[in-house]
Order: C-alpha cells, then structure tokens, then sequence
C-alpha cells in the first residue's frame, strides 16, 4: 500500500428518515443548515459546513434510525473502490454514474466495513 491517502474527507452523509418533509424542517428550519436541494419526494439534501446530509425514506434494508452511511470523496473512485476490495472490504456496489451536477458528474461505489455499515465511495468528475 502507498502511503497516500485514498480519502481526503467526509463529503457527505446519508440520514434515514420516516418522513423526508418533517426531517427538512428540522435540518433546516431548526438548525440552520443550508437547503442545497430535492431530488424526488424521498431524498433532500442541507450542507453541514461543507458536508452534504442526505435525508432519505428507508432503502432496501434501511430502517428509520438505524443506519447512516458516510461518502468519503476520493480521487479516483474506480481505483479506490477496487484498492479497497482487494484490502479485504465487502464489495457492495461497483461505481456507477449517479447524477449530473452543474459542475461536475457524481459517481459512486459502495464497500461494506467489518460490521456490515455501509460506506459510500464518491468522485467528482470534471
């Protein structure tokens, strides 16, 4: 392994919610953060100084209150995602296309840690 990090920082954390509308107004209206956007009726995003809070219903097997997930922003996420596997990570997702931002495109990967949480691998490609 090279001594360069592959992670430079949480980008973004994902929060369950029974109710995406009632979490908005409390991240929002209650704390102060900073409304970045909607994506549907079940997925809205605040900045948290910098790192996005993903509000979003149950997703497979999520369940309200039980699971988060950190993005960690990394360089490369095909290379990472596939450094991480080979170190003994449970493959959970191989990066994919996610979203196109006004800057950037959003692709993401997903590993598993020793205890089954899941973890978000996210790049910013120009």
């Amino acid at each position: 392994m090279s001594a360069e990090p592959m992670v430079s920082g949480i980008r973004q954390v994902a929060v369950t919610v029974s109710d995406v509308d009632v979490a908005l107004g409390f991240y929002r209206d209650i704390l102060g953060l900073a409304f970045l956007f909607r994506a549907g009726p079940d997925l809205a995003f605040v900045d948290a100084g910098g790192v996005r809070v993903m509000l979003s219903t149950p997703q497979g097997a999520g369940a309200v209150g039980a699971n988060s997930t950190l993005y960690f922003k990394v360089p490369d996420v095909d290379a990472a995602h596939a450094r991480f596997v080979a170190c003994g990570a449970t493959d959970e997702r191989a990066p994919q296309f996610a979203a196109k931002m006004p800057d950037h495109d959003l692709w993401i990967g997903f590993i598993r840690d020793p205890d089954g949480n899941l973890v978000g691998l996210l790049e910013e490609r120009q």
